[in-house]
């Protein structure tokens, strides 16, 4: 197969490793930075051009990884890869649906996939009302758009939550309140899925005095048994974003599992570390079978 990775730099662990792995199983691949790709249409035509070629026809599949700041141009970019018939291991719009935390949880919740109770709104005269809705303080307050813990925090209070909501709507900021899950204990699991199968997952726990259990604010992970219901809800979840590779996140409530997240470009370090899973080799393994024979295509011209 010929295989282009779309990510902004060669040396990103996660980059790094489906590429090793893709070339050490015979595969040609290139590192291809989205930011510095144009699409240019014409006369029904179309173009992806980078460093002066035409490149829209060399790939049999594309592994996007799309970082929060150029979504919506990456997911262009994808997008046009899909429309000439190139497979994706993630499609343009489910790269935008889970980089929206709250269109993901409307899916979630319209397909019946348990979330914590969420409240989002864009009206500051019922900061108040929002609180309440959730049984008030504690309450989670996190930035729509945020990656990596970094945008999420608790406030305790009615007082220290209305502060913050409202600086927010002061900011113009899209952010959404949940109901803080004490029992989780700043733990939560994420789950690596990849086609329809689970291909490892792990135990996040964060810092003493951080209820964030990311583990790029300082947490650490152990490898972790999922139940049944939570391999389903991961599976489920990565399908219904049209995401056949993502990372899912869930935390352990009284009431059983919820899902908090999904993400379109999972890294493969912190997994790959704690679980001791070759994780990228998965991902190429997956694309073997899943493009078996060079794809025919109908060029749309």
């Amino acid at each position: 197969m010929n295989i282009f990775i779309l990510s902004v730099g060669e040396n990103i662990y996660s980059t790094k490793r489906i590429y090793d792995e893709a070339i050490s199983r015979g595969h040609e691949v290139s590192i291809i930075n989205h930011t510095k790709c144009s699409i240019k249409l014409s006369g029904g035509k179309r173009e992806i051009i980078y460093e002066g070629e035409n490149i829209i026809d060399e790939p049999d599949v594309i592994i996007p990884r799309i970082g929060a700041s150029v979504t919506r141009h990456g997911a262009a970019v994808v997008k046009e890869f899909e429309m000439h018939g190139v497979f994706s291991t993630a499609r343009s719009l489910g790269i935008l649906r889970a980089q929206n935390k709250v269109r993901t949880l409307q899916i979630m919740n319209r397909k019946g996939i348990p979330i914590p109770d969420t409240v989002f709104s864009v009206n500051p005269e019922n900061i108040k009302e929002q609180i309440e809705l959730l049984g008030g303080a504690p309450v989670i307050i996190k930035m729509q758009e945020g990656t990596q813990g970094m945008g999420v925090m608790l406030a305790e209070s009615k007082k220290s939550a209305k502060s913050i909501i409202d600086t927010f709507y002061r900011m113009n900021m899209s952010i959404l309140l949940q109901e803080f899950i004490k029992e989780s204990n700043s733990e939560d699991v994420r789950v690596f899925v990849v086609g329809d199968k689970i291909i490892s997952s792990m135990k996040r726990k964060g810092l003493e005095d951080d209820f964030r259990s990311n583990i790029h604010r300082g947490g650490t992970a152990f490898k972790v048994d999922l139940t049944y219901q939570e391999k389903m809800m991961a599976i489920k979840a990565a399908g219904y974003l049209g995401l056949p590779i993502a990372g899912v996140d869930l935390i352990r409530s009284k009431r059983g599992p919820l899902l908090i997240e999904v993400n379109s470009t999972p890294g493969l370090q912190g997994i790959e570390a704690y679980t001791k899973v070759n994780v990228a080799e998965g991902i190429i393994k997956y694309l073997e079978k899943k493009c078996s024979t060079k794809r025919s295509r109908t060029k749309r011209y």
